[in-house]
């Protein structure tokens, strides 16, 4: 398969995706999760506009989760603004958690409806999912018929798969059989993990669910495997490149005759084509892969750039790099000269500028470029933060229950007459007397967790300091759900965003440029800001230095990093007290992720393993770094 690129047919963006050698099944690369869902959504309407012209249906296999919902919303607009008919489309739900409500939000059924079928027209006689409440004995009939109705309607014609981080595809855990069917099955712990946030807590992930197995999956004629973020990139290698095995359930997609992978960047980001593919095929040796490349080798050697020699070249098939760039000395110089122009004392020059850092979550800021923060209000530059969202979903009960009562103390220690406060403080302990586990918070308690981040990010701002004058609580609208799903960002969010870069008029802007957050609320809210900014520049109005930094999840790869801001033990100190303001997030975080460590430790130990890189490289040895990279005009 060539790597050259093709311009995909129907994206309205006229992006373009990049097919990867080496792979066992055809993948490919796009540079946003924008244009994987428009091309997902293309293939999916082409056909059901191909076979509507035959006056045949078209039998749609569909999952849940953060990953497709960009298709369905491309689709939905199709629907809308194309007259994308889907009268003649039969649907079926993957998958089903066992002893839901059909009422409860994290029913996959009621997700569908919400996310796609309310949207489009569907016969609601044509669509189907796996009853969740029926009793244990008539589980294995249900699923018997649940097939049957599968092969009724002429079998899939394309399904739609996410894919978990241990392989699983619907929820055909680890070790699935190859002809398994559609069945009652124990969800896998790691399956359970990534589904605690949805059920504010990973205690309230029921324990089993149900599942279209693989034999039905595998027999559809199409299949479309869509992947998005860091978090996804291991287990994508796995799939795509290693042997077929049932412990990665995914793994059997290799065997289709029409599967394709569909991933961004950081999904496809550990493949061999795309992170070595020097070692596949011939390559054109830009900067970018020079020094992608010799980093590389130095990794691959144990050496530093500057002791790198002929051989190394040699032994590690870059003899196309040494013939063309070569010799060795030279090559390691230009690209220890590369590194060490990206360390940088002063990131925003030493001229008093104004500085904007937007924080999609309350804490994302001393997390991710605490110590920049430092740095920039020692140099003297007026800095500003913007908390894009309030964070509230992310307190545990008891704090707000807590804050509820210190409140109504306060008022009765101090004389203060406040009915309201009372009446609060009863909403508070009914809401959580009544709540059912993994259900979102009555109102009032979603304003008092709200108010916790508020005050924890206040004081972590001014513990690095920060003026309080200069923070800013967007609250944008599309956080304002109670649950983890969220709505897609719209004209409302974008317009605070733009009054607030107007009103500051910032010189310099940071934002959280990672895709690996779990919730997918740094994606979000850096698509949104990168919309308002390309708008801004549409429209001929010169744009500040756009600074991108990682969030608590992973780190910029060494070759990406383009300025490392060097930080003294005194700072990490200063860093890490500003993070433990954040004391609902301490000790324990509502929803951790698959990190086990607290927020301090990781943004510390990701700090000081940044700056042994750079040392292990040859460069200047330093206590910790924090990396950032700069926006082009065209990322995300």
């Amino acid at each position: 398969m060539s790597t050259q690129e093709i311009r995909i047919a129907g994206n309205q963006a006229g992006s373009r995706a990049r097919p990867v050698t080496g792979t066992h099944m055809p993948a490919f690369v796009f540079q946003t999760g924008s244009d994987l869902a428009a091309h997902a959504a293309q293939f999916i309407a082409r056909l059901i506009r191909e076979r509507m012209d035959l006056g045949q249906s078209t039998v749609l296999g569909l999952p849940t989760g953060s990953t497709p919902v960009g298709t369905y919303r491309e689709l939905i607009r199709l629907h809308r603004e194309e007259g994308l008919d889907f009268s003649n489309v039969v649907a079926f739900c993957l998958d089903e958690f066992y002893n839901i409500s059909p009422d409860n939000p994290q029913c996959h059924r009621k997700w569908l409806e919400a996310h796609f079928f309310d949207h489009v027209n569907l016969n609601p006689e044509n669509i189907h999912s796996l009853q969740s409440q029926i009793p244990a004995s008539d589980v294995e009939l249900h699923c018997r018929r649940y097939d049957d109705a599968i092969a009724a309607a002429g079998g899939f014609d394309i399904v739609l798969l996410g894919i978990g981080r241990n392989g699983h595809i619907g929820f055909n855990e680890p070790f699935s059989m190859r002809k398994s069917r559609t069945r009652l099955c124990t969800l896998d712990p790691i399956t359970r993990q990534a589904f605690a946030s949805d059920f504010f807590g990973e205690a309230n992930v029921p324990l089993q669910a149900m599942t279209v197995g693989l034999s039905p999956i595998l027999s559809s004629r199409h299949v479309l495997l869509l992947a998005l973020g860091e978090h996804k990139a291991s287990i994508i290698r796995e799939t795509l490149e290693g042997t077929i095995s049932d412990r990665v359930p995914a793994s059997y997609l290799q065997e289709h005759v029409d599967a394709r992978a569909l991933m961004d960047s950081p999904a496809a980001g550990q493949l061999t084509g795309v992170s070595m593919p020097w070692v596949l095929e011939k390559v054109t040796w830009t900067e970018t892969l020079i020094k992608r490349a010799v980093l590389w080798l130095c990794e691959r050697t144990g050496k530093a750039l500057l002791k790198l020699d002929d051989e190394d070249f040699r032994e590690h098939d870059l003899h196309q790099l040494l013939r063309h760039h070569g010799p060795a000395q030279q090559i390691a110089h230009r690209v220890f000269k590369w590194m060490l122009d990206t360390i940088e004392y002063h990131p925003a020059g030493k001229d008093k500028k104004t500085c904007l850092c937007f924080s999609p979550h309350p804490d994302d800021d001393v997390i991710s470029m605490g110590g920049t923060l430092i740095r920039l209000v020692e140099d003297g530059h007026n800095v500003h933060i913007a908390y894009m969202t309030s964070g509230n979903i992310a307190v545990f009960d008891h704090d707000a229950l807590r804050v509820a009562d210190m409140v109504t103390e306060y008022n009765r220690l101090f004389s203060i007459d406040d009915d309201r406060s009372r009446q609060v403080q009863q909403d508070v302990h009914q809401g959580f007397a009544n709540k059912i586990p993994g259900s979102p918070d009555h109102e009032s308690i979603l304003k008092i967790k709200a108010l916790i981040r508020w005050s924890e990010a206040r004081a972590g701002a001014i513990h690095v300091g920060c003026d309080a004058d200069d923070l800013h609580f967007l609250d944008l609208p599309f956080y304002r759900t109670g649950t983890i799903a969220k709505r897609p960002m719209g004209e409302e969010d974008t317009q605070i965003i733009r009054e607030l870069l107007e009103r500051v008029q910032p010189q310099q802007i940071y934002l959280a440029g990672d895709l690996a957050d779990p919730h997918g609320t740094h994606r979000v809210c850096a698509e949104a800001i990168l919309s308002v900014l390309s708008d801004m520049r549409s429209e001929g109005k010169p744009l500040p230095e756009v600074l991108l930094y990682r969030g608590a999840w992973q780190e910029y790869a060494l070759d990406e990093i383009e300025i490392a801001v060097p930080l003294s033990p005194s700072d990490i100190e200063l860093k890490r007290q500003a993070i433990f303001m954040h004391e609902s997030q301490k000790d324990e975080a509502l929803f951790p992720g698959s990190d086990p460590r607290e927020f301090w430790q990781r943004a510390e130990d990701r700090n000081k393993g940044t700056a042994e890189k750079y040392n292990q490289i040859g460069l200047p040895e330093f206590y910790a770094l924090e990396a950032f990279t700069r926006w082009k005009g065209d990322e995300i």
